[in-house]
This record gives C-alpha cells, structure tokens and sequence, in this order.
C-alpha cells in the first residue's frame, strides 16, 4: 500500500467534526477540553457537531456513564447537532447499535484478503509481548496466525473463538499531515497487524471509531495525542475501504500545575466534581479554552465568542498545564458577572429554610463581588442568621473603643428592620464621629469582624429584630 492510499482526503460539503467518548467513568478534564475544541473547530466555520457514544465494549461501558457524560457536556454549554439524543439518517449515534454495518465492512475486508482470524490467546499473546520486550524490541504480533492454510483454520475455528486482525503491507511509509503536529510519517513494519474484531464479533476501537467517522462525514478528528499512533491504522482501514478519511489533529495532553500527569492528587479531576464544588460552567470551559490555545482574547468569554477566536494554527503542540489557582480566577469573574437570580440559586442551598427573597437578595448581593465557590459564603451565613458571633481582636478594640454610648444610640435607632444611614445617622448625632470612626464599631458590633462584605445588605438579611438585640449588647 502505498504512502499516498492512506492519506487523508476529507469528506466533501461543510466542516464536520465529533466528540466521541467511551461510557466507562466520567467526563474528565482533558476529554471535556478535547469536547470544547471540537465543537469550536465546527462552530468556528458554521459546520456541524456530532455526539458518538463509543460503547462497544461491553464489559465497562454503563448508560448511567452515557448520560452523566451528556449532562455534563450540556452543562457546559457544550451542544451538538445529532447525538444519540438527536438522531438523523447518519445514526444511530451509539456503536452498540451499528453492529450489522460493521458486520458488512468485515465482509468485504475478508473478501478483500485484508483480513484474517486470529486464534492465539491471550496468555500467549502476552508471553510473547514479554519475550519481545526482553529481547529490546518494540511489542507487536508476530505474525503467528497469517499465513495459516484454510483446513488448519477450520480445524482451530472449530475448537474455539478467533479474533479478525488487519493484515498490515509490509515495508510501506504512512504519511499524513496532522493539522495539529504537522506532518507525521510510521513504518508499517513497526505496527504489526492489528485485531479490528474482537473474539466475540465486537468491533475494536481502531475499526469503529474510523469507519464511523468516514460514514458521518466527518472531515475534521482533533482528539489528544495519545492516539497518534492509532491513526495509522485507520487510515489503512479507510484506505482498504475506499472510504474517505477525515483529516486529524492531536492536541497536546493535560497537565497539573507540577508538570505530571493530572490525576486525582491535584483536587478535582472531572467535570462532576467541580460542578458539585459550585464551579460556574462559563469559568471552567475560559480556562480549558485557553489551555493549549494561544489565541484567546482576554477577559471572560461566551461560547460564541470563543468559536469565533478559536483557531487549530494556535494549539500549541507542548503539554498545557492545568492551574486550579488561573480557574479562581475565572471562577470569581464568572460569579460576579452572575445576575442576582442566578447567583441567589447558586447559594441556595446554604441559605437558611424560609429566608423572604427580599433577604436573599440582599445576602447574595452583599457577598457576590468576593465569593470564589458557595463554601465561602458559610461563614457569613453563621454570621448573618446565626448566633451572635465572637468578635475578632480587632473588632473587639473597635467596640471597647466606642463605648456604651455609641452603642446606646445605635440599639435606639435599630428598629425590627435595620436600616443603616438611620442608625448612622443617629450615631453621629450623639457622638460626632463620621467616616471610619463611625461605621468601624457598628460592623464590629453586628458581624464580629472589622472587615468583610459591604454592611448596608447584611444589615437588611437579618431577621427582624437581630441587629437592635447584637447592637444593645454593648450599650
């Protein structure tokens, strides 16, 4: 086969390009990345993008995986034109369910000769990946089953189950160009032919994952760099087939800040688990978007905004580096951009049974501008609605400071519904004080602390009746 067979060629029509995750676990980081970037390589250009739930192993793929994976991805404002929730006369969208199509391209492939059945099992197919590597060579078949005569097949079909493997051309150059990395170049003798079927007649990821592509119409794959080397194989596949291919780019993998591999011991790894800490969707997807691409303007960024800045020629080729502390800062630009009802929801479940909208909206407003996650906001719900909190040192000097009666004119001011320029206006009848001097004692005395969130809307989340009784302790 030559080197110009197995080039890609692309689908005709418009830009097409997919997301297409296995169902095994959840939507972790680098695959939501990987999601992210293609549907803005497609939106970028007006084209469409396709959802494909790869389950075709059976063993590990769960729906419950496939509609947390959707949920997520909706989440984050990720949408698709067809998908298993969205069928069209391209699906199904679920491999599970294309196995008679498979079925078909097997056929021909064995018609063809490009394939043959492959009885070694799996213990001795390890034997001999352990021989290889001890031996300094790179791991892959030998060829054991190839050349086997039609009657010592039939004889070995009989006995037991056998897998379809792609007889690979020996001595040929694979080119191709990544529209990523660039052009890439493989030996076909360092792959070693490949199982596309496996023993129980499901197809392997090499086989569905390329014809997939080729019959969607995709012209477009941009997915991580660990599966550069696959590409070599399907574009064998397609070649063999006639089927057109689409082109590929292979994005650089995702870091910790560290340098290693992201994984469990920087915090949160998937999706999930930075929407259940209260991580603002529109804050998550700015710092993937500009995690590998250099060509992000500043400041938070719509989705819209993104597919029209977004650009493959500006992936950059070096690992990019996942940053919790650069996502804070998303995270809190994302919050205070938030509109009063979206932010009251966001810290809805902190907030006490039965608080009126009215005090709601007053807490959340007060809070908003300095909250990076709802955890943040606990302590002033204490604070706030709770007991009468233990001053700080320094609020406890601003109030020994004041006196009694600062604090006698202020308790006398406060009605059921507080209301600060009334009470400060009160204070500074009495005793003259203005500026600092004035309002320093009075946030000391309601909230426990000399500093904190802007104290006119505490004053209005109260209960009725709280700040007079926290003010006349000190009178």
């Amino acid at each position: 086969m030559s080197a110009s067979a197995i080039s890609p060629g692309g689908a005709q029509g418009g830009r097409v390009t997919r997301f297409a995750p296995s169902p095994t676990g959840e939507l972790h980081l680098g695959n939501a990345r990987t999601a992210l970037f293609s549907m803005l390589l497609a939106r970028r250009a007006g084209g469409r993008f396709v959802l494909r739930i790869e389950d075709t192993d059976s063993e590990r793929s769960r729906e419950v995986h496939s509609a947390a994976l959707m949920a997520d991805l909706a989440w984050l404002g990720i949408d698709w034109d067809a998908g298993p929730d969205r069928e069209d006369a391209l699906g199904p969208y679920r491999q599970s369910q294309r196995g008679a199509r498979y079925a078909r391209y097997f056929e021909e492939l064995e018609r063809r000769g490009a394939l043959y059945p492959c009885f070694c099992t799996p213990l001795e197919l390890a034997a001999a990946r352990r021989a290889q590597l001890a031996a300094g060579r790179p791991p892959r078949y030998a060829g054991t089953c190839r050349d086997l005569s039609a009657a010592e097949r039939a004889r070995r079909a009989a006995l037991a189950g056998a897998t379809l493997r792609f007889r690979v051309p020996a001595g040929a150059q694979l080119r191709f160009d990544d529209f990523v990395r660039g052009p890439q170049e493989f030996r076909s003798d360092d792959i070693g032919d490949f199982v596309v079927r496996r023993a129980d007649g499901s197809a392997a990821f090499f086989f569905s994952n390329a014809v997939d592509d080729s019959s969607m119409g995709v012209t477009h794959v941009l997915r991580g760099e660990d599966h550069l080397t696959n590409t070599p194989r399907q574009l064998m596949i397609l070649g063999e087939l006639g089927m057109p291919a689409p082109a590929y780019g292979h994005v650089a993998l995702l870091l910790g800040a560290d340098g290693a591999p992201l994984s469990k011991r920087h915090g949160a790894v998937s999706v999930r688990e930075y929407r259940e800490r209260g991580y603002q969707p529109l804050a998550l997807v700015n710092h993937l978007f500009r995690l590998g691409h250099s060509a992000a303007p500043p400041g938070l960024l719509r989705l819209g905004q993104m597919a029209r800045a977004f650009d493959p020629a500006h992936l950059g080729r070096a690992p990019a580096r996942f940053d919790e502390q650069q996502l804070n800062v998303w995270q809190k630009d994302a919050v205070h951009h938030l509109s009063a009802e979206a932010a009251r929801a966001w810290l809805a479940p902190l907030l006490p049974a039965g608080l009126s909208p009215e005090a709601a909206t007053a807490f959340v407003a007060a809070l908003q501008p300095n909250l990076v996650l709802p955890e943040d906001a606990r302590p002033w719900v204490d604070i706030v609605f709770g007991a009468p909190p233990a001053l700080d040192p320094a609020a406890l000097e601003a109030v020994r400071e004041a006196g009694s009666g600062y604090f006698s004119a202020a308790a006398a001011a406060a009605g059921e519904e507080a209301d600060l320029p009334a009470i400060a206006g009160a204070v500074r009848a009495a005793t003259g004080r203005k500026g600092a001097a004035l309002y320093m004692p009075l946030r000391a005395a309601l909230t426990g602390r000399a500093h904190g969130p802007e104290l006119a809307p505490l004053l209005k989340a109260m209960p009725p009746g709280k700040a007079r009784e926290r003010l006349a302790r000190f009178a």
